[in-house]
């Protein structure tokens, strides 16, 4: 991976075309509005990440104006989503927000320029998409659990069809599978789609007893090999999460951090 930019562009601005490039691809609506634009898939309702209102710049707008824009943006949908690409003013409505039932998520951006380590000799293996299904299923429910039990039908029916429509969506960059087995069943899993002289790893877990071996270090490698000569190779952390230390050991550098801001839908079966 080189630093120079395709065009003179920087990184940053290459990680942004990226994101929207990906929306373009998927959403059947982009629509401008006064500090951003409304991305809706409407083929993809469950799929929080293509239904979205993008903030790109400081909107100087209240959280009871931005709560009302979602409403309005992303009506008829369960989820409410603002994403920031400028990340200082979602900061100082992040309290805000949360006082409201909103998660918040700090995002980096890591692009790889940087040489990769010596490995640790774990083996890993590619396998077809539907061969992790139930890690899938497993990274799905350690983060999104059910709230109580009169609820995990409803909660096990509505992970089903997000898990569906990610995978069609998935489908739209041919991804590749890597994993990490033991006793001859897949125990973690990482994701890479590419698109031109550009990809991203956009999925690493491994299920939780068997974190900390360098199970997850050894499936981000083998997705870097993976990406072969790109230019850019991207992939996003959490910013407050241990996982962003492992990435720049693999060679990745932050060059973008960004706010997602989820009101979630109520409890399957529940109220609002």
């Amino acid at each position: 991976m080189t630093s120079a930019g395709l065009g003179g562009e920087s990184a940053t601005d290459r990680a942004r075309a990226w994101r929207d490039g990906a929306h373009a691809a998927v959403c059947d609506v982009l629509e401008p509005w006064a500090h951003g634009t409304i991305a809706r898939a409407t083929d993809y309702p469950d799929y929080w990440g293509f239904n979205v209102v993008r903030v790109e710049e400081d909107p100087a707008m209240s959280v009871e104006e931005l709560e009302a824009l979602a409403d309005e943006a992303l009506a008829g949908l369960e989820h409410r989503r603002l994403d920031f690409d400028v990340v200082e003013p979602a900061d100082a409505l992040r309290a805000g927000f949360e006082a409201k039932g909103w998660t918040a998520e700090r995002l980096l951006w890591m692009r790889h320029q940087a040489p990769l380590p010596a490995g640790l000799g774990i083996s890993v293996e590619e396998v077809r998409y539907d061969a992790v299904l139930e890690l899938r299923t497993a990274w799905h429910n350690e983060n999104f659990p059910a709230a109580d039990p009169s609820s995990r039908e409803a909660e096990r029916q509505r992970a089903g069809r997000l898990l569906s429509q990610a995978r069609a969506v998935s489908m739209l960059w041919d991804p590749r599978v890597l994993t990490v087995s033991e006793s001859g069943a897949p125990i973690a899993y990482a994701q890479l789609e590419r698109e031109g002289a550009a990809a991203e790893i956009t999925q690493v877990y491994v299920l939780p007893e068997y974190r900390g071996a360098g199970r997850g270090t050894a499936m981000t490698r083998a997705a870097i090999e993976a990406a072969g000569d790109v230019e850019d190779l991207w992939i996003v952390a959490d910013d407050d999460d241990r996982a962003k230390k492992l990435y720049a050991r693999l060679g990745f550098r932050p060059v973008w951090t960004t706010m997602e801001l989820t009101r979630p839908p109520p409890p399957a079966g529940g109220e609002d």
